[in-house]
Order: structure tokens, then C-alpha cells, then sequence
């Protein structure tokens, strides 16, 4: 899968299905995003710090966490605007996996979150 790293979508950020399932073990989009809904370059700075204390802890040493740092949240394209296609992304990917539960909302690339 690919997420749209830029407005203009000139860059682009592979993201594996492992990443996904990274995120969802370690919880990293869990209270990430502030009560405006808006994805700005504190957002992601805060995303780096909580992973660069994981990293410093026993999780640093989970192979996955570590490809996850390198492919996808420390990749030179990644800023807000990637940030925010990768939470609608791992969105998408939760309620994929929930159809049988009768989720029906889904996240659009290119919307706010509020």
C-alpha cells in the first residue's frame, strides 16, 4: 500500500501491512491527535518522541518497531500531510477488518479528521 506524502502527490511512502500491525500493537495513534482533529507537524513530532522512548526501551529491540522507524515514520518524505494518510489508512485497515462487526465508517484520503 502506498500513502500520499505530499498535497501535490509528488512523493509517496510504502506502507506494509506489518507496519500497520505495529502500529495497532503498540497503540501509537491511541490519544496521538488532539480534540481539534487536526494532524500538524506537532502531531507528528510528538508521534517521533513517543517511538524514540519505546526505541530506548525493551521495544527497541522488536525487529518490526524497528522497520516501522525506518520505512515509514522516520522516511524523508514523512510530514503532517503523510501522517494524516497514514492514520486514515490504519482506519481503513481496522474497519477492513471489522466488516462483520457492521462497521460502515470509513476514512477518505484528503479529509480533516473533524
Amino acid at each position: 500500500m502506498k500513502i500520499q506524502a505530499n498535497s501535490s502527490g509528488t512523493r509517496s511512502i510504502e506502507v506494509k501491512e506489518e507496519h500497520l500491525e505495529t502500529i495497532e500493537k503498540y497503540q501509537f495513534f491511541r490519544d496521538l491527535i488532539d480534540s481539534n482533529g487536526y494532524v500538524d507537524e506537532q502531531v507528528l513530532e510528538k508521534l517521533k518522541l513517543n517511538i524514540r522512548s519505546m526505541l530506548e526501551s525493551q521495544a527497541g529491540k522488536d525487529k518490526a518497531l524497528l522497520d516501522l522507524c525506518l520505512d515509514v515514520i522516520y522516511h524523508p518524505n514523512m510530514k503532517a500531510f503523510g501522517l494524516q494518510q497514514l492514520v486514515i489508512l490504519y482506519i481503513n485497515w481496522k474497519n477492513q477488518g471489522n466488516d462483520n462487526l457492521g462497521a460502515t465508517t470509513r476514512a477518505i484520503q484528503g479529509t480533516p479528521f473533524n
